[in-house]
């Protein structure tokens, strides 16, 4: 899968199904040839093989003498495309006839189904992205949220890349020295100046630590912040899931114990997508579905980035109790305590509690009041600021572990220059922290590896 291929690929690019119009892509060195071969166009005899690069033109796709579609052809001459290679993008109306007999035709003609991220493959492997960029389109294709369009983005242009680029090139450089070094060891000469190399190490180190840090950001902007909504049965779980919402996703009883599984449903605020996750109601019990569901309340606390703890006002002279024993059962996670039933308050304990606990809402989710309040502090919580100034974030687990492997490596060495061990030993480690380097950018790659990040495009990207 990694050597280039000559042959022509074909695909929908455009959603499957019916609409106004519809993309397909051919790219390969014949892709313009095969398409003039089928292509009449409005004005005079158009050969597509001498028009200009990134023009368009109107004519008809036909098959022999029978006019299939009218279309609008764009021509994109190597190596000035997206895959590098000659592409041809057909603008079609979007019959799901005429789709199939273009694509039959070509398919009749020499031209194979492209498969998945095949497109995309062939820009990585004719040189017009890094690996890291090509994951990135992947995930801009599947942004739903103004915030995991923008990581991604900023990811397609080259802004990781730039990062992990400049640190291997230092490093590369110093590892020339250190194994040039080796071949006069006997010599005993020092080519790489040892401070000026500590210098850069260090800095290496405090750059992927904060790319490192940057993908709790990333991650969660990408998938989703995931936020657990935990309490007693019938504190009004569902009810604010539902006004959160703004629509009756879950059932809403008196009769406790209603919500036996968990409901998951999607927000997005800001730009940013919040996964709220209504859990059924901590309590004893013999019912053997409702214990069920109770423990997977239990396991999504612990996926949980957040927690919205649900408290009765009724039930207020138990607050601290219910507060510390959350707390101390999950002393890591981040936990929102809310008041909720607030018209069942008078304005002397609505003040007594916002006196007595100074991180803490009050609201009323049956009459949706206060949740503005929530939504603030959650918009809070989700710490943008990374993502405003345009630093670098990462948010592709893959990169994620190739950076703790170089960050471990680098730490060995700085370990090594500490305690003056031979030069020898310490250029393994080097070299480790180059491999990983390597591996987010695409330098060093393997089918298998390929095989894992393109399987999962879609096909015609």
């Amino acid at each position: 899968m990694n050597t280039i291929q000559n042959d022509t690929i074909i695909a929908l690019a455009t959603s499957s199904g019916v609409g106004a119009i519809a993309v397909i892509r051919l790219s390969g060195e014949d892709a313009i040839k095969i398409v003039n071969q089928h292509f009449q166009s409005k004005f005079g005899n158009k050969d597509l093989t001498t028009v200009k690069s990134h023009t368009i033109h109107l004519g008809n796709i036909i098959d022999n003498t029978r006019i299939i579609d009218e279309v609008l052809v764009s021509v994109f001459k190597n190596p000035n495309s997206y895959t590098g290679e000659n592409v041809v993008e057909i603008n079609c109306h979007g019959s799901v006839y005429i789709q199939q007999e273009i694509l039959q035709l070509f398919l009749k003609n020499g031209v194979r189904n492209a498969n998945g991220g095949e497109f995309t493959l062939r820009a990585f492997l004719n040189g017009k992205m890094d690996l890291s960029q090509a994951e990135a389109v992947a995930d801009l294709i599947s942004s739903n949220s103004a915030a995991s369009h923008q990581v991604a983005l900023q990811q397609m242009r080259g802004g990781f890349r730039s990062e992990i680029e400049k640190l291997r090139e230092q490093l590369l450089n110093f590892a020339s020295l250190i194994e040039l070094e080796l071949d006069f060891a006997e010599e005993d000469v020092e080519f790489a100046d040892r401070t000026a190399f500590t210098k850069l190490v260090n800095e290496i180190s405090a750059v992927l630590k904060q790319l490192i840090d940057s993908f709790a950001l990333g991650n969660v902007l990408k998938n989703g912040i995931p936020i657990a909504i935990v309490g007693e049965p019938n504190v009004g779980k569902s009810t604010l899931l539902n006004a959160l919402l703004n629509e009756e996703r879950a059932i809403v009883s008196d009769i406790a114990g209603t919500t036996r599984d968990a409901i998951e449903d999607e927000l997005i605020i800001e730009g940013v997508a919040y996964r709220f996750i209504d859990t059924a109601g901590i309590r004893a019990t013999k019912d053997v579905v409702e214990s069920i569901g109770i423990q997977k309340t239990f396991e999504n606390i612990e996926k949980a980035q957040l927690v919205l703890h649900l408290i009765d006002a009724s039930k207020i002279d138990s607050l601290q109790q219910q507060i510390t024993e959350l707390k101390e059962k999950y002393p890591a996670k981040k936990i929102l305590t809310i008041v909720n039933k607030a018209d069942l308050l008078d304005n002397n304990q609505i003040t007594e509690l916002n006196t007595n606990y100074t991180d803490l809402i009050i609201l009323s989710a049956k009459n949706k009041t206060g949740i503005n309040e929530l939504i603030s502090t959650l918009t809070q919580l989700a710490n943008k600021g990374a993502l405003s100034n345009n630093e670098t974030i990462v948010s592709n687990s893959r990169h994620f572990e190739a950076l703790n492997n170089a960050y471990t490596s680098i730490k060995e060495i700085q370990q090594s220059i500490d305690l003056n061990v031979s030069t020898d030993l310490f250029a393994i480690d080097i070299r480790q922290a180059l491999f990983y380097l390597g591996e987010i950018t695409g330098e060093v790659t393997t089918e298998d590896l390929l095989g894992n990040i393109f399987a999962n495009f879609c096909i015609g990207k």
